[in-house]
């Protein structure tokens, strides 16, 4: 008997359902074992009252992509908890909030204000922004209210296992539907991944090589120079989060030059990425004068560490 599937994206960027898509003939092969009965907003034509109709616990399987930003996205996910036997929090948004996330270091009124005010393309003069309730002629307009910071799901609903990525490569995805397919999952509230660092999976690691890793005497930022494609990017000073994000990628970022910046998730079972990262990147400077010159260049160190995993930081707390 098919398992019966259901995706629902709230408030991501629909990338984590391109990453479904990009399975492409592994994904027809899936789909002799997966009946998709729900798949909204982006590829089936279904509304959202469908889900709300169907009975509870109908569902095996629910994948959550993106994070809560507003009471549409609230009310939807605890429809899916409600209508789904296991719910996976599928992406970087679900499970740690994202890029998006990084908006909790600010007040909804100035992301207003430089959306709908500020921005050079905005032509609004009067200063109007998004309301829940508006008044056009003799109708009453609604939109979801904004909620004042952005959660992971978790926050809203209990959730049963985590997926990294932003997005999720397809290789990883084709593993993680072989594992529900064939019931060979971990316990509940872990993630499912294959438990190594972006560094293990990454020809440039020094270890690999049979080469002696060596302390950062210098901090770079990406524009700055061209990184040697051979050596690891952490030994050139470029501040590479590989050693401590999941590499359910397989260094696909390091590969083309560009550092690790952390959308994989922490390596289980730690979940404040920036508290590890600043770890990690700590024992690893020469001197205190590398240090002085880290902060320099990353005044706003926040952004930097916790670029898809602010909204579960400790520091909000």
């Amino acid at each position: 008997m098919a398992l019966k599937l259901a995706y629902l994206l709230v408030g991501g960027c629909g990338g984590c359902d391109m990453a479904i898509v990009d399975l492409s003939e592994k994904l027809v092969d899936a789909l002799e074992h997966l009946e998709i009965v729900f798949w909204a907003p982006t590829v089936a034509d279904v509304k959202y009252k469908d889900l709300e109709a169907m009975p509870d616990q109908s569902i095996d399987l629910g994948l959550i992509s993106g994070m809560v930003r507003n009471k549409e996205n609230e009310h939807l996910v605890k429809v899916m908890r409600q209508k789904c036997k296991v719910i996976v929090a599928f992406g970087a948004c679900a499970s740690l909030g994202g890029i998006p996330g990084m908006a909790n270091l600010h007040e909804n009124r100035e992301l207003f204000e430089n959306a709908y005010v500020k921005c050079m393309s905005a032509d609004n003069p009067d200063g109007v922004t998004p309301q829940p309730v508006s008044k056009e002629g003799d109708f009453e307009l609604t939109l979801p209210a904004f909620l004042d910071k952005v959660r992971p799901i978790d926050e809203i609903i209990d959730v049963d296992y985590y997926v990294g990525g932003c997005p999720p490569h397809h290789d990883h995805v084709a593993r993680i539907v072989e594992a529900i397919v064939t019931g060979n999952l971990p316990p509940k509230g872990s993630w499912l991944t294959m438990g190594k660092a972006v560094c293990d999976v990454c020809p440039r690691n020094p270890a690999l090589k049979g080469e002696k890793r060596e302390y950062v005497k210098e901090v770079k930022r990406m524009h700055e120079g061209i990184p040697d494609e051979e050596t690891c990017l952490l030994q050139q000073g470029y501040l590479c989060l590989g050693p401590i994000t999941q590499g359910d990628c397989g260094a696909l970022c390091t590969k083309v030059n560009i550092r690790c910046a952390g959308c994989g998730g922490p390596i289980p079972p730690t979940w404040d990425f920036g508290l590890r990262a600043i770890s990690a990147i700590g024992a690893i400077l020469d001197n205190e004068n590398v240090v002085d010159e880290l902060l320099k260049k990353y005044p706003n160190l926040t952004k930097m560490l916790y670029r898809y995993s602010l909204p579960k930081a400790l520091l909000k707390k």
